[in-house]
């Protein structure tokens, strides 16, 4: 058991070097950047995604009063598969924008 608790002793005196080496503003500052442009980015795709459900929402009303029921179905699962379209178009860029960063950001830490 104490020989455990001295490697353990030493393996941390060894690692405590390694972290100080990064530098934590510049760390700091590239999640920040990088949540920051996430962020924005999950905005835009929600607000797209939003639009496009409004549209949807709309057309199907038009359809139910131009030629009832069927049409408005027909015109709601039209409109459903472009939302959901948009909405996994953008989250893609979404996705890609955190994940760029997120490298920037480990990069950032390695310096």
């Amino acid at each position: 058991m104490r020989n455990l608790a001295r490697l353990l002793g030493f393996l941390v005196a060894l690692a405590i070097p390694a972290v100080a080496l990064a530098d934590p503003v510049d760390t700091t500052k590239e999640a920040a950047k990088t949540g920051g442009k996430t962020a924005a980015s999950g905005a835009k795709t929600g607000g797209r995604t939003a639009v496009q459900g409004v549209k949807t929402f709309g057309k199907s009303v038009g359809g139910f009063f131009k030629g009832g029921p069927s049409e408005a179905k027909s015109q709601w699962k039209a409109g459903a598969a472009q939302t959901k379209a948009t909405a996994k178009q953008n989250g893609a860029a979404t996705k890609q924008t955190a994940r760029t960063g997120g490298a920037a950001t480990k990069a950032a830490a390695k310096k």
